[in-house]
């Protein structure tokens, strides 16, 4: 079911309420995903971030299954190549590293990826959003929340483009970005080297382009 509704509600905070915030693409590596809670600028990155109101480390951190696809596509400013994005109905499974987070720290990560300033509206209202449903909050790449189940009664969310994977052509990743999300797989505990380069060479848009090996040595 897709659910698509006014995504602000008015202000509240939410101090006690925790989401796993899932991410499958460059957020897997804790380096990258810490400027975004506490600002500033990853390693090789060209962009600095303004931080979460909330800048305390996540709460846990774990390694989850995604029922559906991961694929590549558009062009990254950033990276050059294609983007990672998720398609929860496609057939598959995909690795994530799933943060402990709350829901305004939440909403300032997803401001943050849009190029927005953090803290300039309220906090996403995730509260009626049941598992499999989805809350489009703009037309943007990454501004489509998935409801992708629960672990231990807390959401797992994460956020794609509002497009399927059909809908868009394949873009090949760049080496520079399959070596970035590798490595987060690899800081997550998916396995070693040679383990995460045959799950991102199987993926679409990396498929064909990129075999296990060469991936394997960019790690």
């Amino acid at each position: 079911m897709t659910r698509v509704t006014t995504p602000y509600r008015p202000y509240r905070p939410y101090r006690h309420e925790r989401v796993w915030y899932a991410s499958y693409g460059s957020n897997m590596r804790r380096a990258r995903f810490d400027a975004y809670l506490s600002g500033g600028r990853p390693s090789g990155a060209a962009r600095t971030y303004a931080g979460c109101r909330d800048p305390r480390p996540p709460a846990a951190s774990r390694l989850m299954h995604l029922t559906g696809a991961l694929y590549f596509a558009t062009e990254s400013d950033v990276w050059t190549g294609g983007r990672a994005f998720y398609d929860p109905d496609a057939a598959g499974s995909v690795q994530a590293r799933a943060y402990l987070i709350t829901v305004g720290q939440f909403s300032d990560v997803v401001a943050q990826e849009m190029d927005r300033e953090p803290g300039t509206g309220p906090d996403i209202d995730v509260a009626g959003l049941r598992p499999g449903e989805r809350l489009r909050l703009g037309d943007g790449r990454y501004e489509t929340l998935v409801h992708a189940g629960d672990v231990d009664g807390v959401p797992v969310l994460t956020f794609t483009a509002p497009w399927s994977m059909g809908d868009v052509a394949a873009n090949p990743p760049s080496a520079a970005y399959l070596a970035h999300l590798a490595g987060g797989l690899a800081e997550a505990g998916a396995g070693d080297a040679r383990a995460v380069a045959r799950y991102l060479a199987g993926r679409p848009g990396a498929a064909g382009h990129w075999d296990a090996e060469e991936i394997a040595r960019l790690v």
